[in-house]
């Protein structure tokens, strides 16, 4: 099996998918009904015994409870991580008011999710079918957030990060707001499978953490509650309580995104 068979495999299911747009039964509101939620993915390939995935487990970047590639598939040889970004209609809605998030941006984050999920399995059952177990670390049994288990280290942390994952295999490289600036953007969700079957690995087009980002500041101008700053990156609880806000009215949806629209990087890497 070939990358590109993955690659074209998960294109066509994000094109040919019904779940790719909202219908009537559930959207917020009629102004949403039949709106297309991503693009395009893009994918990159890295190898399960890249060293980048042990400093993942450094205190100072995950902690110890990071699970390696090999630790969720023992006999994994290849991460392969992709971004969906999100479609002009989502990404231009999120841009009228910057106090609170719109209904698009707001199917985008969970129907997209679920969407994303679905790709997920698809890679997976291809793979298995083809003869390589593969893992779905996000949807695996195993895996837990502070969000999700009473099993967890710190706050805002989990044992699998498909940001991190991203980096390493070189989509992209981190923000001030903390999200990925791929070539395509930081409007998105990511998504990652470990596979048995090799591929051979990308290489990083960069060597620094923060390379595509000019921190030029706008995500930090755009955020409605003030959770992010130049000097002090992203403060995640200030964060998380303006998504417990949406939550509230929108239940089981929620959002934000501002620090991903109406900035140099929404849509590609800033010059």
């Amino acid at each position: 099996m070939e990358r590109q068979f993955l690659i074209k495999t998960a294109e066509d299911f994000i094109k040919d998918s019904q779940d790719n747009y909202i219908t009537k039964e559930i959207a917020i509101s009629d102004n949403v009904v039949g709106m297309r939620i991503f693009d395009a993915p893009i994918f990159a390939f890295g190898s399960a015994d890249d060293d980048y995935f042990v400093l993942l487990k450094q205190p100072s970047v995950i902690g110890e409870h990071f699970l390696l590639p090999k630790e969720w598939l023992p006999g994994a040889k290849t991460v392969v991580s992709f971004f969906l970004p999100f479609s002009e209609e989502i990404k231009n809605s999120n841009k009228i008011d910057m106090s609170w998030p719109s209904e698009e941006w707001l199917h985008g984050r969970i129907e997209g999710q679920i969407l994303l999920n679905k790709l997920c399995m698809k890679l997976k059952s291809e793979l298995i079918n083809a003869g390589y177990n593969t893992v779905v670390p996000g949807l695996d049994e195993r895996f837990w957030s502070n969000n999700n288990s009473s099993n967890h280290v710190a706050k805002f942390t989990s044992n699998w990060s498909e940001r991190h994952a991203a980096f390493i295999c070189g989509l992209g490289t981190f923000g001030l707001s903390k999200g990925l600036i791929t070539q395509k953007g930081i409007a998105g969700r990511f998504g990652s499978i470990i596979t048995e079957l090799y591929l051979a690995p990308d290489k990083r087009g960069y060597k620094k953490i923060y390379e595509n980002c000019s921190m030029c500041g706008k995500c930090a101008e755009n955020c409605p509650v003030g959770a992010i700053s130049i000097e002090n990156g992203k403060d995640h609880v200030i964060c998380s309580k303006f998504l417990d806000q949406t939550a509230e009215i929108y239940k089981p949806r929620y959002g934000c995104g501002k620090c991903q629209v109406d900035v140099p990087c929404e849509s590609k890497i800033p010059k």
